[in-house]
């Protein structure tokens, strides 16, 4: 657990599926544009699986995902920390759950994590990517000391700009 005074970080618990079920759910609008697995679609069995996956994953030290929490216990998102950018890199990954939005919540739990993962052995930097049309993401990459350092498509022929930004040890 990782408390930020108004937010608490919690790694994932099978306990907690169907509310996370319920908050991907009414956060689609917001979600679909940027987010594959966010589909009309996603329910109960998706969120169980994206618990048990982050479960798994923590365990093979390849991701560590959290729910975020208020102080008085509303989950509020998710933000985890990848390690698919290679060695001495770890990307943060996050969504917000639509009526939290605007709070500073998301802000406070990147900028958290990102002094935690800092503080790992061997980790150089932290990213954050996001689409070029994700004004909230930069907004929170912004406000929490991220500066951008690429962008381009993630892809050969893709239409989405990813932009690639980070903070350094």
């Amino acid at each position: 657990m990782i408390n930020a005074g108004t937010i608490v970080l919690k790694r994932w618990e099978p306990a907690w599926a169907a509310e996370a079920a319920a908050a991907v759910q009414e956060s689609l609008p917001e979600l679909k544009p940027f987010l594959p697995w966010a589909t009309d679609g996603y329910g109960l069995d998706e969120s169980r699986a994206y618990i048990q996956m982050s479960v798994d994953n923590w365990a093979a030290g390849t991701e560590f995902n959290y729910a975020i929490f208020t102080a008085v216990g509303e989950l509020a998102g998710s933000i985890g920390l990848m390690t698919r950018m290679g060695p001495g890199t770890l990307e943060i990954g996050y969504w917000m759950r639509t009526p939290y939005a605007g709070r500073g919540y998301m802000t406070a739990a990147v900028t958290v994590l990102t002094r935690v993962a800092l503080t790992l052995p061997g980790v150089e930097r932290v990213a954050i990517r996001y689409a070029e049309a994700n004004k909230a993401s930069a907004a929170v990459a912004a406000k929490a000391g991220f500066a951008e350092v690429a962008r381009g498509p993630e892809t050969p022929g893709a239409t989405t700009i990813l932009i690639t930004a980070e903070r350094r040890a």
